[in-house]
């Protein structure tokens, strides 16, 4: 095998990678989507999105860009909040498993980015400011306290079911109705809350501080699952589509982040708000009920 000639291996790998493409190809992930259908919901609602601080004010000091970076996340997480509502009624049940698949990595999302803000950014823009903690981050902190009950109740209800067959919109939506105020609270106050920041100042070594969290909060929660979320849940055609490069990568990253990633769990995506291109979509669910 060791003395094996690529000369051999060629036609294999030609094989191996016309396989991989045409099963790729009629994949979920890559299907023909439709743009929202005229009034029907959509993913914008009923959270609404946080409006960047950039946008508005056009500022583009350090804690002004931390808290529009920081917005645009929060933006993708509030589109994963309305896609699970407005769908989980509409769910067929040999769609159950894929649509729990789904909420759990929202979850996941959500957690993941609770828990790095917590242990790492908050601390070192505390250390930037020379601040102590409760100065910068009290309100912040009790508004954390306030949705986490509720987040892991949600948790708790989809890892416990028996099979995706025990799944009950009614319970999953009356658990989300539970903590969707303290939720929906803390994702708008926050942003205000960084932005407010720049009245101490420019504070430009916060720069990488806020640059370094926003790229491994997202990536270590997981490539295959919480990466592929962030993206199809973020609209590039969002505030006249000024975020539509955002984050700065080049384009064969973000293809391969997006396509190659979501590809693992390429029946969850068929719920999210926007298609591989960052393009809203009609929300699956909806689609599948005429």
């Amino acid at each position: 095998m060791l003395g094996l000639k690529l000369s051999n291996l060629i036609p294999v790998l030609v094989v191996a990678i016309a396989f991989l493409y045409t099963e790729y190809s009629r994949s979920t992930l890559m299907a023909t989507q439709k743009a929202p259908s005229p009034g029907k919901p959509w993913a914008d609602g009923p959270l609404k999105m946080v409006k960047t601080p950039m946008f508005e004010t056009k500022k583009e000091d350090t804690f002004t860009k931390g808290a529009t970076h920081m917005a645009l996340l929060h933006n993708a997480i509030l589109r994963g909040y309305n896609s699970i509502y407005l769908q989980a009624p509409h769910v067929k049940p040999d769609d159950y498993a894929d649509f729990i698949g789904y909420c759990l990595t929202w979850f996941k999302f959500v957690k993941s980015h609770h828990d790095d803000e917590e242990a790492n950014l908050f601390p070192k823009v505390v250390e930037v400011l020379g601040k102590e903690d409760k100065e910068v981050w009290a309100k912040t902190h009790e508004e954390h306290e306030a949705m986490l009950p509720g987040l892991a109740k949600f948790n708790t209800y989809l890892t416990s079911l028996a099979a995706p067959s025990d799944f009950s919109s009614t319970t999953l939506l009356s658990i989300m109705k539970e903590f969707e105020e303290p939720f929906d609270t803390h994702f708008h106050s926050e942003i205000s809350v960084i932005a407010g920041l720049s009245a101490a100042g420019d504070f430009p070594q916060a720069g990488p501080v806020f640059k370094a969290w926003g790229k491994n909060s997202v990536s270590s929660a997981g490539y295959t699952d919480v990466v592929p979320f962030l993206f199809l849940n973020f609209d590039r055609t969002y505030e006249d589509g000024m975020w539509k490069d955002w984050p700065p990568m080049p384009a064969v990253i973000r293809y391969m982040l997006v396509r190659v990633g979501g590809w693992w769990h390429q029946g969850w995506w068929r719920f999210a708000s926007c298609d591989v291109n960052g393009m809203p979509k009609e929300l699956h669910a909806y689609e599948e009920a005429k």
